[in-house]
């Protein structure tokens, strides 16, 4: 038939209306089963096609080249359609290769197929694993995915609200209009979808939402889509489709060889220093929504590649509302923040840091979200996502809402959102936040406001539950990945195995050695030999869990000021306070990680709307600082002895323990038992220089100073050692061997055996 050929309508020969309640329930946006009035459907007379099509002037059914086979007939000025297919009888199958003609009052028309026309989406066996929280590729599978659906390109959108009497697509391409593309829900499993074509205008790019009717029959607020691979750049709260899933990798790596070596490698035993900072506020010029990956790319991988840092540690990208939260209150835990740009812009941002042999580490929060009403709060108008007794689904200490970790569909949703990072963006570790505050039910709460467990106890088995599981399943999958738990309580085994009884986490950020120690800092010196112990502390439980020492963010926030202002003395005696204490940290076993800022002493207490203090650099005291951050990179990196028994008993040696009236430390670091690779730190905590101060090692012969914080390089007053000392046979400290040293003021010398 010629295009534009018409048939009479069939529709004179039998009632084109519907059911005055369906038809008020469908214009309403209120219809549960849209599917079951929409599209073709068979009945006596053959097959009847109906369409909503809001504000269009007319329709017509063509085949699939577009020819006009018959003109609809209009059976509600609200854009309600319907025609019959000619030459269809009374037996299947029902046709799908037919195609709408819309034509709008603009005069514009739209060729397309009826999303009405396609049959179920989703697998049983997905449908299955989503319920039983065990489909752990969820973001090529919920959300929207852009597909080829019986050879027609379109975005297949799918959400799990179980409890929603409708759902609907709402986007750009429909005006936002909730009568225009409500979805089909699969019953049993709570996961509502619908494919809409690319002729429709849905594809990369789009921006959309889901409307939602709640379980008690109210209006809720728009939602974002919980599994968006991208979103509108806040304050815009729309999620967009980014048509990139794990089938199809945004660009094309070239991180192969350091996928490869991270595999094999074994992270306890080698050298890990990590660059925390903050993307937004590092500087301000990769504020960028269409290039701020890229502009970051360009100034801090060779920044970060010079200091020697192993590895960067961004504060949460996930998508946030709230810049003010650093990202710790996201919202959609699978896509990038907008911020800086697209998707594929970050995971090429990733490829340019494993290049340049950086590993990236990402924060992430599984303990809590925000309340935001296009959120995940009462998603489907129940407590879905959280609790729904505020004793155990409200965190009081941040005014958000806590995860409902036994429930399976929850525990699934956050378990796919950790792969999706490792796997989708190559991303080398975890830290984990919050962790306390998911392990204990009473975390932050007086008696009474709180839910004991089943045995009537304050820990959090389902936590407990989903963290093992967290670490098993990321240990199995993805080579190399590492956990890292952000934990300030005693737990045990935190980074014990699984197998043993541990939650599996590879590292655990040492929480108290950084506020024994940085108390001890704050002491003028004539007061520490009666805080000594707190610089020692650390020791008696080294080897209880593999650490990381932590000087990060929250030190130099809310009040605290920064590392440089929390040292006493003047100016000059505050920058040796401060390189004694990075040499100090920088020798002791455990990894390490600074925060942005802290590498060159800037004054100024971290401030999230501002850039760094870059100017400090031209300062000489300051870059000294960045020096001795470089050189201390340098000497932890090239000595196994500073990092290849981090976390055995073996590496670590008291000499001196004990020097509470002097303020002196004194260690041996060594690569293993019976090793040579051994290196001697004494740290002098006062400003008093200390001449003969004699040492017991472990080998008489040519010791060399490796490093001396009061250096004039790094802006000290050059008092030292002249670059070496023979030790001879003299035993002192319980070593066969002995040395005399001069130690500066203020100051953390490293010296190794050279034989």
């Amino acid at each position: 038939m010629a295009s534009h050929e018409l048939a009479e309508s069939p529709l004179k020969a039998d009632p084109p209306t519907l059911p005055a309640p369906v038809l008020e329930s469908l214009l309403a946006g209120r219809l549960a089963d849209p599917f079951g009035v929409l599209g073709p459907h068979r009945d006596e007379h053959g097959v009847l096609i109906r369409a909503l099509l809001p504000g269009a002037n007319a329709a017509f059914l063509t085949d699939a080249d577009g020819n006009s086979i018959v003109e609809m007939t209009r059976l509600h000025d609200a854009g309600v359609f319907a025609g019959r297919l000619p030459g269809f009888g009374k037996s299947p199958p029902v046709p799908r290769d037919y195609r709408l003609r819309i034509r709008w009052p603009d005069g514009g028309e739209q060729v397309t197929a009826d999303p009405y026309a396609f049959g179920l989406l989703l697998g049983e066996l997905d449908l299955h694993l989503i319920n039983e929280g065990r489909h752990l590729e969820l973001g090529s599978c919920l959300g929207a995915q852009c597909m080829t659906v019986e050879g027609e390109v379109g975005v297949r959108f799918a959400v799990w609200a179980p409890n929603a009497q409708r759902v609907s697509v709402i986007a750009d391409f429909n005006g936002w209009n909730p009568t225009r593309h409500p979805m089909r829900v699969r019953h049993g499993s709570g996961v509502w979808e619908l494919f809409i074509p690319s002729a429709l205008g849905a594809g990369p790019g789009s921006r959309y939402k889901f409307d939602l009717i709640g379980a008690d029959g109210s209006a809720l607020p728009d939602k974002a889509d919980p599994l968006a691979l991208a979103t509108e750049a806040p304050p815009a709260t729309a999620s967009v489709v980014a048509c990139a899933g794990h089938s199809a990798p945004p660009f094309g790596w070239n991180d192969d060889e350091w996928m490869r070596q991270r595999a094999a490698a074994n992270p306890y035993a080698a050298p890990m220093s990590v660059y925390e900072l903050h993307v937004t506020s590092w500087q301000r010029a990769a504020n960028d929504p269409e290039r701020g990956w890229e502009i970051l790319a360009d100034r801090l991988v060779p920044y970060v590649r010079d200091l020697g840092f192993t590895h960067i540690e961004l504060l949460p990208v996930t998508e946030h509302p709230f810049g003010g939260s650093w990202g710790y209150q996201p919202l959609s835990l699978f896509a990038p923040t907008a911020r800086l740009g697209r998707p594929e812009q970050f995971a090429a941002f990733v490829d340019r840091c494993h290049q340049a042999g950086i590993g990236v580490m990402l924060d992430w929060v599984p303990a809590h979200f925000p309340t935001d009403p296009h959120g995940l709060a009462r998603f489907d108008g129940t407590a879905l996502y959280e609790h729904e007794d505020p004793r155990e689904g409200f965190h009081q200490d941040w005014n958000t809402l806590i995860y409902n970790l036994g429930r399976n569909e929850v525990r699934g949703f956050l378990l796919a959102g950790a792969l999706h990072w490792l796997e989708r963006f190559h991303i080398d570790a975890l830290r984990v936040d919050a962790v306390a505050s998911m392990l204990y039910r009473d975390y932050s709460r007086e008696a009474g406001e709180w839910v004991p467990n089943r045995y009537g106890g304050r820990e959090n088995l389902e936590a407990v539950a989903f963290l093992r599981e967290l670490n098993t399943v990321v240990h199995e999958r993805c080579p190399g990945a590492l956990t890292i738990a952000e934990e300030s309580t005693a737990w045990p085994g935190v980074t014990a195995s699984v197998e043993s009884g541990g939650l599996g986490f590879n590292f655990k950020w040492n929480m108290g050695w950084m506020h024994d120690t940085l108390k001890y800092m704050a002491h003028a010196p004539i007061h520490r030999p009666w805080h000594h112990s707190n610089m020692t502390f650390g020791m008696v439980y080294a080897w209880s869990e593999a650490f990381m020492l932590p000087l990060s963010h929250d030190e130099v926030v809310h009040g605290k000021g920064s590392m440089i202002g929390r040292m006493p003395g003047d100016d000059w005696q505050r920058l040796a306070n401060l390189r004694a204490y990075y040499a100090f940290m920088w020798t002791h076993p455990g990894k390490k990680l600074l925060f942005m800022g802290g590498e060159f002493a800037q004054w100024r207490e971290w401030n999230h709307d501002d850039e760094l203090d870059w100017a400090l650099l031209d300062q000489p005291a300051h870059r000294g600082v960045h020096s001795l951050i470089r050189d201390l990179n340098g000497l932890y990196r090239a000595l196994p002895a500073l990092h290849a028994m981090d976390h055995h008993p073996e590496g670590f040696q008291w000499v001196v323990g004990d020097d509470h009236q002097n303020s002196v430390f004194a260690y041996l670091r060594s690569a293993g038992r019976g090793s040579r690779e051994v290196v001697l730190v004494v740290v002098n905590m006062t400003p008093v220089p200390r001449p003969d101060y004699r040492l017991g090692v472990p080998f008489p012969g040519v010791w060399e100073e490796c490093l001396n914080s009061d250096a004039a390089y790094y802006g000290g007053s050059n008092l030292g050692n002249g670059g070496r000392v023979e030790a001879g046979d003299t035993p002192s400290h319980g070593q066969p061997a002995s040395l005399t040293l001069t130690l500066p003021p203020l100051a953390t010398l490293i010296l190794r055996y050279a034989g």
